[in-house]
């Protein structure tokens, strides 16, 4: 060993072919692979230095030792010549390391090399080529910039998907489905809130003859409304009515006025569970009930309705107190589907004739102009209903025994679909409702009031 500390000659020569550690390697991104020279490629006839090397050592070795050299082996024909490596060549990586970029590479954070042993790896193992495509989809829900509210659709397609795989037994009526449909909505709305959420003031607003009312409550309290005006719809069926059993109100606001001022503690979260159960047991009697149950009676007091288009007006309502609910504690609240709006839009215009004629004996509306027989077409006016549950209707002016009929129409009214629901609930008044006009001035504002006066608590 010399002085330095390092061993002699010999000893180098020793620990010459020994293993060495590598060195810490650059990421490959970081590397300009074209300033790195490539290893110089052997001549097209074989190995020129390993020929030489061929030739050197025996000839030293014999002459170190006094002995013959004998002749150099032949050159390989070019037939024989081996073939040039390849500097080119992806790196073969180990499975376990392939696996562990597949993270990397969905998110293409892979160096040009790793991607393509990753890629070539995929087209050969199965579990991980589904292990990437998993990986690839969950990358498209990291984007910050999308929703994360749930699509308003996506109840109604999953039960889609599910009965058409396996048909329900007894299914769901058809008229009953915008009832159904609302009621999960709302119970979803209200099953995120948090409880001191169901104390939040909520202001109820409606028409009353020519102008706006309103009523402050709670979300509890709007839900105990719901509750107490379903009842009417219980009781016609032979459900239990949630007032209790003796003489109570038909009129709804009646009906919710008592429920409000009756004796013990206001309502707070736990009247979700009385309404939920009541709406689910609804829709279970009507629907095994049959085809005989859809005509039956509802009372309101004032008015009656079957109970197709009883649960059809609760669902409009259930929809716009959601709303109301949804504005009081800042949720997130999407519109009816436009087939189930369109039927609550249908509603309203066939309900309009009589709401005419009830406001002109309260001396409300001009007097009719032209009376017809029962059944004949009489003087109309055209509703055209642009965007979500569009459509056309003609609403009879004179009579509620009257036909609309486009050959008689007088004016014309233009609005949103959303919009006119916003009328019908008493939401907005009927100097901002329309959209367009055209046609009898007067016959335009009585039909504009007369919406707005289908509205109620």
């Amino acid at each position: 060993m010399s002085g330095d500390g390092r061993e002699s000659e010999g000893g180098e020569e020793e620990v010459r072919g020994a293993r060495r550690i590598p060195g810490p390697r650059g990421a490959a991104d970081d590397l300009d692979l074209e300033s790195v020279p490539l290893p110089p490629l052997p001549p097209p006839g074989g190995n020129a230095s390993a020929n030489a090397s061929a030739e050197t050592v025996p000839e030293q070795a014999g002459a170190a030792e006094g002995q013959t050299v004998p002749d150099a082996a032949p050159e390989p024909s070019d037939a024989e010549a081996p073939e040039p490596l390849m500097s080119s060549a992806a790196p073969v990586l180990p499975h376990r390391v392939l696996k562990a970029l597949l993270g990397a590479w969905a998110l293409s954070a892979c160096s040009a090399e790793e991607t393509a042993a990753v890629e070539d790896h995929l087209t050969e193992c199965a579990p991980c080529a589904d292990e990437a495509l998993r990986l690839r989809d969950a990358v498209g829900l990291l984007h910050t910039d999308g929703s994360l509210d749930l699509d308003p659709t996506l109840r109604t397609r999953v039960i889609d998907g599910c009965l058409g795989r396996r048909p329900a037994r007894i299914p769901v009526p058809e008229w009953a489905a915008p009832y159904d449909a609302e009621t999960a909505r709302l119970d979803a709305l209200l099953r995120d809130i948090g409880d001191s959420e169901w104390h939040a003031p909520v202001r109820l607003r409606w028409f009353e003859e020519e102008r706006a009312v309103s009523r402050r409550t709670t979300v509890a309290g709007v839900i105990g409304h719901l509750l107490a005006v379903d009842g009417l719809l219980s009781a016609a069926l032979g459900l239990d009515d949630p007032l209790g059993g003796g003489e109570v109100p038909l009129d709804p606001t009646e009906r919710t006025e008592t429920y409000w001022s009756a004796d013990g503690p206001p309502p707070t979260r736990a009247v979700r569970e009385a309404w939920r159960a009541q709406s689910h047991e609804l829709i279970r009697t009507a629907s095994f009930a049959g085809r005989n149950v859809a005509e039956a009676s509802v009372s309101y007091g004032a008015f009656a309705l079957p109970l197709q288009d009883a649960l059809l007006e609760r669902a409009f309502e259930c929809w716009v107190h959601g709303g109301d609910i949804a504005d009081a504690v800042d949720y997130p609240y999407q519109d009816p589907s436009a087939a189930h709006l369109h039927r609550m839009i249908d509603l309203a215009a066939r309900m309009l004739p009589a709401a005419l004629a009830g406001r002109r004996r309260a001396g409300l509306a001009a007097p009719a102009k032209d009376l017809v027989t029962a059944g004949a077409p009489g003087r109309s006016l055209h509703l055209e209903i642009e965007g979500h549950g569009g459509g056309d209707w003609y609403i009879a002016l004179d009579s509620p025994a009257a036909v609309g009929s486009p050959d008689r129409a007088v004016a014309q009214v233009a609005l949103d679909g959303v919009e006119l629901c916003r009328l019908v609930a008493g939401h907005i008044s009927p100097v901002e409702a329309a959209a367009g006009q055209e046609g009898d001035r007067e016959a335009i504002r009585d039909v504009l009031f007369a919406t707005a006066s289908l509205s109620r608590l």
